[in-house]
């Protein structure tokens, strides 16, 4: 396991897509992070769209619990909010913190 010296910057900015280096799980970033983190999947710092999959990477177990399509995951410290694009096996994470599926708001009953 290399250490993260070299972390590079991610630009995560509203629209920018990314994709698991571990799974088929793609994110799109809804709303940016308020200061700069690593985006994750499977434990694995996730790719942009143009960059190579490494061969032999796997989803680290105990970031194995999968992203949904069409959920929008957020991260309650920095804000960060990216919507699953492509389902995968791999979990979303920020900065090692597993990020969590927002929930749907409730509509007030019109009773």
């Amino acid at each position: 396991h290399a250490a993260v010296g070299g972390r590079r910057s991610m630009n995560l900015k509203p629209g920018s897509r990314w994709k698991s280096a571990v799974c088929a799980a793609e994110a799109v970033v809804v709303r940016p992070p308020n200061a700069e983190v690593v985006l994750a999947c499977g434990g694995v710092p996730m790719l942009g769209p143009a960059d190579e999959r490494p061969q032999g990477a796997a989803v680290a177990p105990d970031h194995a619990g999968g992203s949904l399509l069409g959920k929008r995951y957020i991260d309650a410290e920095t804000g960060l909010e990216a919507l699953c694009a492509k389902a995968g096996e791999g979990s979303l994470s920020v900065d090692g913190r597993p990020m969590v599926v927002k929930d749907a708001k409730k509509l007030p009953s019109s009773d």
